[in-house]
């Protein structure tokens, strides 16, 4: 039973695109071989690399570079997305949050090698930690780890290990792959992404955001993860916002949370698929600027749609 049900949720994971949204070539006018993405705008300030995992996978990482930044974003994204679809994501968070972002596709993700688990996923985020120690010399104090939907299993799972971080940002994150599926309230053995019993475990500040009408993820998921934080601040719960929206609801309307939503089964559905967005959300900057930057432990934000 514990087998069969374990493999039901790994089915419920993973979901990469198919046929993936780019292709790597070699880029014919460099002499060193610089590889680059097919299918999104060429930019000078990116870089797209190939790195070996300790699971024996090969995995694709862009680095967009950002000549004003003095910390660095690993991001971890979504089931059912793969770099294409989030370069030019990647490339308007660097901007507008003056920040060096490092985001890579899981195996058997994209262009990566492989077949997708919850252990490679572990590995994955690790080489892509690693590259940027050892390529880009970032130090492990100026890292903000950031876990999107089934992102925050790798991204608390790093986290978890490493005690000197800037930061963990979870957005729309699952308590554990099981709990998605099914209201339990235990952990079992053979459930993935045991992310409500690691967070305990991270030691730096933790910045929580999820939609209150999220229908892929519950809600519950972020307020349960939120108060399991060692050290909480404040979170960001956006009123009205599903599980792949929350970029594009506005940040004019802030008021602190008086949400009494009851938690309730979670669907059990893959996320959607998503194209780059055409702005940058008012959203994001909100949570990242602000509760990153300052962090200050205060009450929740809830913010509206428009």
């Amino acid at each position: 039973m514990g087998a069969m049900t374990s493999s039901v949720a790994a089915k419920f994971a993973f979901f990469p695109p198919d046929p993936p949204s780019y292709r790597l070539v070699v880029d014919e006018s460099s002499d060193s071989g610089k590889l680059k993405m097919t299918d999104v705008s060429e930019r000078a300030n990116v870089d797209v690399l190939k790195l070996k995992t300790k699971r024996g996978t090969e995995i694709v990482a862009a680095y967009v570079k950002n000549p004003v930044a003095s910390l660095t974003v690993l991001y971890s994204h979504g089931n059912a997305a793969d770099l294409g679809q989030m370069y030019d994501l990647f490339c308007e968070l660097s901007v507008h949050l003056r920040v060096n972002l490092m985001g890579y596709d899981y195996t058997g993700y994209g262009q990566s090698s492989g077949k997708p688990t919850e252990q490679n996923t572990y590995a994955d985020i690790e080489a892509a930690y690693r590259c940027l120690e050892e390529t880009y010399g970032v130090k492990e104090e100026d890292v903000i780890l950031y876990g999107q939907s089934v992102g925050s299993g790798p991204t608390l799972d790093l986290a978890a290990r490493l005690s000197r971080l800037r930061a963990v940002v979870l957005h729309s994150p699952i308590m554990s792959g099981i709990r998605v599926m099914y209201p339990v309230k235990r952990t079992y053995w053979f459930d993935i992404y045991k992310n409500i019993d690691k967070i305990p475990l991270v030691k730096c500040p933790v910045l929580v955001i999820h939609g209150t009408k999220d229908d892929v993820v519950d809600f519950s998921h972020g307020k349960q993860l939120w108060e399991h934080c060692v050290v909480k601040y404040e979170p960001l719960w956006i009123k009205g916002g599903n599980h792949c929206d929350l970029e594009l609801f506005p940040e004019e309307k802030s008021r602190p949370s008086t949400s009494t939503e009851k938690s309730r089964p979670s669907v059990d559905q893959p996320e959607k698929g998503r194209n780059s967005i055409d702005r940058f959300g008012g959203m994001m900057k909100a949570a990242v600027l602000c509760n990153i930057d300052c962090f200050k432990p205060t009450g929740a934000m809830e913010v509206e749609g428009s």
